[in-house]
């Protein structure tokens, strides 16, 4: 027993099993303390005869001691005046209205755990379409009925409609995690998604020699952007990965970038010895950390899609995207040999079902390898037969 404080909470070390530090001036106030590390203010009281648990809040921002504490006190009053906190509570969250969940759902998920780019996904789906439809209803009341309804409303734009049905099942997941709906379901398990056509357009090496002349004309009035082209086409990276590329990420000698972060974490990529000229071209600018520079002292370019649509369009490559020079990158290894293995270690891919959709291209290697050695025989066996 001891005065909850910051000092006693945060000296309170975890054990194999989850235990309770009591406060002495307020007994039925404790701090829980999970295998994990993670404590948790709550208070013990009886309602209806029944031993009831109420839980205030994790220890951190906004929960200190003190705070906590006062909690107890207030919620301890309404007790004592026998209100039952943990049904108010329950009451409250059932009726918690979509709007209402959605901010939280974005302030305390979204921003903490998503990446930057992400975040901006996740926004666009719950502000442009899930509030709108959703927004004054109960997220205690959604059923499957009303999101198959609400997905097959957007088949007209089909990855839309898929990527906000996976947004909302998210939500559906915290809201059963933070007690907010409590039937254990989620209306959005089942729902069949729309087919996503992939685009794979891959440069053959005609294209690469139109694309290497319009780079290098290019060069002369926006060199950062020809420079940010040649590199992802040279290093099969993704479009984030070059643009944000830092000088203190590259390793010249040993033909390296050690990228702290990417889509899939932490990784590092292996250059070619034109991708390591490049960067050995590159002068360095004392007052800006990035490969690429923007027009603004210390950032990096922010907007490539410009200046691609006229070099691909001086290319005579309309419709090429940016992300088709990683497709191409990939493809072209194939060609010469690499398996998908090698693949996905060269692309950064976390699992190798991600480059499982290269396969096609592989099978179409073994076919054109198989014919050339049928035609092969097949000329021999002619030829044995005109000897004959």
């Amino acid at each position: 027993m001891a005065r909850l404080n910051k000092k006693t909470v945060t000296a309170a070390t975890p054990e194999a099993k989850d235990y309770f530090l009591w406060d002495d001036s307020i007994p039925a106030f404790a701090v829980r303390v999970w295998p994990s590390g993670r404590k948790v203010y709550v208070i013990h009281y009886r309602s209806g005869g029944r031993l009831r648990r109420y839980t205030i809040g994790q220890h951190g921002s906004p929960w200190t001691a003190d705070l906590a504490r006062d909690e107890a006190i207030r919620i301890l009053a309404r007790v004592h005046t026998g209100e039952n906190p943990a049904d108010k509570r329950s009451d409250d969250r059932k009726a918690m209205t979509v709007a209402s969940f959605s901010r939280r759902f974005l302030d305390e998920y979204v921003d903490v755990h998503l990446k930057p780019r992400t975040r901006g996904e996740y926004r666009r789906s719950v502000e442009l379409f899930i509030v709108p439809k959703f927004g004054s209803w109960r997220m205690a009341d959604l059923s499957r009925a009303e999101v198959v309804e609400f997905h097959g409303s957007f088949r007209h734009i089909p990855y839309q409609a898929n990527r906000t049905l996976g947004v909302l099942s998210k939500m559906f997941s915290l809201a059963d995690l933070w007690g907010i709906r409590q039937d254990g379901v989620n209306p959005c398990r089942g729902v069949k998604r729309y087919r996503e056509e992939r685009r794979e357009r891959f440069l053959t090496w005609d294209e690469y020699a139109r694309l290497g002349g319009s780079l290098d004309e290019a060069a002369e009035d926006m060199p950062e952007a020809a420079r940010a082209i040649r590199l992802l086409a040279l290093t099969g990276c993704r479009l984030r990965e070059i643009q944000t590329l830092q000088w203190a990420h590259v390793w010249l000698g040993e033909a390296e970038l050690r990228l702290p972060d990417s889509k899939t974490g932490a990784k590092t990529v292996q250059l070619g010895t034109a991708a390591v000229d490049v960067l050995k071209a590159t002068r360095r600018l004392p007052d800006n950390p990035y490969v690429i520079t923007g027009r603004k002292a210390g950032e990096y370019l922010t907007d490539l899609q410009k200046p691609w649509r006229r070099i691909r369009k001086a290319a005579g490559l309309d419709g090429v995207r940016l992300h088709d020079l990683r497709h191409s990158f990939a493809s072209d290894a194939l060609e010469m040999g690499a398996d998908l293995t090698m693949i996905g270690r060269m692309l950064g891919h976390s699992d190798i079902k991600t480059t499982s959709r290269y396969a096609h291209l592989k099978r179409e290697n073994v076919k054109r390898s198989t014919d050339q050695v049928a035609q092969r025989i097949s000329s021999a066996l002619t030829d044995s037969r005109i000897q004959a």
